[in-house]
């Protein structure tokens, strides 16, 4: 089992899961003196594998901060002058001049996702400004990190979040599932340069659990370029394509292949996915269904029954 999912998941979850229950529009100015929202906004930082002095200073303060220790946070961020350190610092003071060091930020880094991300979370508490420009500014500016992904769940919060991920039938050599995670990734890479279809594959499913969906899209493409007929790698290349601001940019690769490959439980089980991620959960079911009775008993089945169950539990 590839280990790097852990990575994007713990970057996003504290944002997504604190505005989930916002309505995910944009707050208007008034001429009265807006009502700021409970609480401080939300706060959370891609720091990927790293174990440096600073990372771990931005993770404990970030940590502080959820808990309400704004002063310990404060003089952790204080220490540090990267940027997420200065993200960290203005929310810190929440609400006492946080929206203004914000903005500011914003106008020397204007392409700066982790930026732009919590500049549209302190808009959003402060009922001032328009959220969503900026969440729509960190996709524009760096799409290829986990803060757009969450800027996506955020612009999308009826949606599931993240963005569907390929899952393959095969698994990585144990060479790699036995390296630490944050290694794992570079063997990937090493291995889709020297290899074929599956090895690029793999690679693609490592980029995605790291929060980087525009190289994944790459490392797909690039399968499905040097194998056209292998249908694994065609619905990589249809998965990496989806974009929640244009999902018929994957179902138009992923459609003709229900005809050319009905029974393929791979076809079946990411167009299940994929219609799940636009919300249509009925015919998610029917082509969940589908992958399960193709193949009993193969991973993509199983895979699929979990995705059912889930669903079913869901609804429960």
């Amino acid at each position: 089992m590839l280990l790097v999912a852990a990575v994007s998941a713990a970057a996003v979850a504290v944002v997504a899961a604190a505005v989930v229950s916002s309505d995910g529009g944009s707050a208007t100015t008034t001429a009265t003196e807006p009502e700021l929202r409970e609480g401080r906004p939300p706060l959370s930082f891609a720091l990927g594998f790293r174990t440096d002095p600073e990372a771990r200073d931005l993770a404990r303060a970030a940590a502080l901060y959820q808990r309400g220790n704004t002063g310990t946070a404060a003089a952790l961020f204080a220490k540090h002058d990267s940027l997420e350190a200065k993200v960290g610092s203005a929310l810190a003071t929440w609400p006492e001049g946080s929206l203004d060091r914000l903005e500011q930020l914003a106008k020397l880094y204007p392409e700066i996702a982790v930026v732009q991300l919590h500049l549209g979370l302190a808009r959003l508490w402060a009922n001032q400004g328009d959220p969503v420009a900026a969440w729509r500014a960190a996709i524009d500016a760096e799409p290829d990190t986990p803060y757009a992904i969450v800027a996506g769940n955020l612009l999308y919060p009826q949606l599931p979040r993240g963005l569907p991920a390929f899952i393959p039938s095969f698994a990585a050599s144990p060479e790699i599932t036995r390296l630490p995670a944050a290694r794992q990734l570079e063997a990937l890479r090493r291995a889709a340069e020297r290899g074929g279809v599956r090895e690029r594959l793999l690679y693609g499913v490592g980029l995605q659990r790291v929060g980087r969906p525009v190289s994944a899209s790459r490392a797909f493409a690039s399968a499905a370029r040097a194998a056209p007929t292998e249908v694994e790698a065609q619905v990589a290349d249809a998965v990496g394509r989806f974009d929640k601001d244009a999902p018929e940019r994957a179902f138009g690769r992923l459609g003709p292949l229900t005809r050319t490959h009905p029974n393929e439980p791979t076809v079946r089980f990411h167009l299940g996915v994929l219609l799940l991620w636009t919300g249509r959960i009925e015919a998610a079911q029917r082509q969940f269904r589908l992958a399960a009775r193709s193949q009993p008993g193969s991973p993509l089945a199983r895979e699929a029954a979990r995705y059912l169950e889930t669903i079913r539990r869901a609804r429960s």
